[in-house]
């Protein structure tokens, strides 16, 4: 997958900064490209990104580590050695991804409980280690420690630690993650591991890593948006609870009274929004785009972008249209890994939704936390009327036995009152209509008196 970065930057200025252990030193640079910053465990060797130190990166930069001399987190700061120790000296049978930024590692590093005590508790990790040139993914290294040392949620890769070391060998720069044990999503969606996911997993899947951009978006002091929302940025741990992970590109959202950022143009193509892709504004609804977009990849099991198939159906959102338009022919758009085991009018709801985030105006689109309310409506319709999590009116409390009792006398007595009231209101209305009965019986009724009716009067029915 193609990565984009448009930049207007100057060539004769050339940016620098220094620092000691804790602020990281960067080499100056005209152009420095560099490939994506690889997801923790992606495999892809596709995507790539560039990255110019031009002078609206260099604002980007400066206002991203402002945050780093406001943060307190507990990163903890790794020594090189140890790192190297971890990973059995980076060996490539450990390596679970790969591109140009570096290399990821799985590695072992003792728990931090367990490091001043002298413990022997153990963590599995993913160590990212960043190219040795000194100044590919700087930025993006930046960010990360930055935005992933403040940041707190169940649906956020973890970061665990970093290295910074200069030595006579280079600049060594590591990112120290959680290890996330199950892949990243797009491993699953495009057939790298053996299992499928099942389409109430990707139902919870899609829910999880929408709530962790409603986090980003609406419940931190500041808003993060994250920027390139991708497939490949999802990881699963062991129980397929989702992660998003890589904030290299990620970037503070707009200052109160502001309507958006003004950036250069980073990201990936088919994941872009369209407004953000044309004007260089950023905002929030520009990750609520590229959630439209995964939507549509968890349905149909394919890339937003696949150069391999025919020229009609190489971009996901032209070759869902005539589907989505046309509901007998929808199931054609289901992912055939799922062999019908799936929900096609669930299947259409998550469609819709993913319209509505694809909306060509992003003021139309759904705030995140409307899109997570909206996908627990689809997962509750599936459920088991005993597993719904619909709130049930409360019952009323049963009354004690000798609360019962007294009430169901109380009522008794109320309704004999009742009849009683009744028959007074109506004894002498009765007594009157039963004297006039009497005598009518007694007094002759003329014609009706069936003796005086003349013969063949009465006729008899067959």
């Amino acid at each position: 997958m193609k990565c984009f970065h448009f930049s207007t930057g100057d060539n004769n200025k050339r940016p620098t900064t220094t620092s000691n252990d804790t602020n990281i030193l960067s080499r100056s640079s005209t152009r420095a490209s560099w490939a994506r910053s690889l997801s923790i465990t992606s495999t892809s060797f596709e995507t790539s990104r560039r990255s110019e130190f031009d002078d609206s990166n260099t604002e980007d930069m400066n206002s991203d580590m402002m945050l780093s001399c406001k943060r307190a987190n507990d990163l903890r700061v790794f020594k090189f050695a140890e790192l190297k120790a971890a990973t059995k000296g980076f060996s490539r049978s450990l390596v679970i991804g790969e591109g140009g930024f570096g290399c990821v590692y799985r590695g072992v590093v003792m728990a931090a409980d367990d490091v001043d005590d002298g413990g022997d508790g153990c963590l599995d990790v993913a160590v990212k280690q960043l190219s040795r040139n000194g100044f590919q993914g700087h930025k993006e290294w930046i960010n990360e420690v930055n935005f992933l040392g403040v940041v707190n949620h169940p649906n956020l890769v973890k970061l665990v630690g970093y290295c910074a070391e200069d030595d006579e060998r280079g600049i060594q720069r590591l990112l120290v993650y959680e290890l996330m044990r199950n892949k990243s999503l797009e491993d699953h969606l495009l057939g790298r591991v053996n299992s499928t996911l099942s389409w109430m997993t990707r139902l919870q899947i899609a829910q999880g890593a929408a709530r962790g951009l409603a986090y980003l978006h609406e419940e931190m002091d500041f808003q993060l948006i994250f920027r390139d929302f991708k497939t490949s940025n999802i990881l699963l741990d062991e129980d397929f609870n989702p992660k998003l992970s890589d904030f290299g590109l990620a970037r503070q959202g707009p200052a109160a009274g502001l309507s958006h950022v003004s950036t250069v143009v980073v990201g990936t193509i088919g994941y872009a929004a369209p407004e953000y892709l044309h004007t260089g504004r950023l905002t929030s609804k520009s990750d609520v785009w590229s959630f439209g977009v995964v939507l549509y990849e968890l349905i149909t099991g394919r890339r937003a972008v696949e150069r391999n198939l025919p020229r009609s159906e190489q971009k996901l959102l032209e070759w869902v249209k005539p589907y989505v338009a046309d509901s007998k022919k929808f199931h054609l758009l289901m992912d055939p890994r799922l062999e019908g085991d799936y929900s096609l009018k669930s299947a259409q709801k998550l469609s819709a939704l993913a319209n509505k985030c694809l909306t060509k105006n992003p003021k139309s689109r759904p705030k995140m936390s409307e899109v997570v309310e909206m996908i627990g409506k689809i997962i509750n319709d599936l459920l088991p009327p005993q597993a719904k999590t619909e709130p049930k009116p409360e019952a009323e409390p049963e009354p004690e036995p000798e609360l019962e009792l007294q009430f169901a006398a109380e009522e008794t007595e109320e309704l004999i009152e009742d009849i009683d009231s009744r028959k007074q209101e109506t004894n002498g209305n009765y007594k009157k209509k039963v004297f006039d009965f009497k005598e009518l019986r007694n007094r002759s009724i003329g014609r009706l008196d069936w003796r005086l009716w003349a013969p063949g009067s009465v006729k008899h029915s067959a």
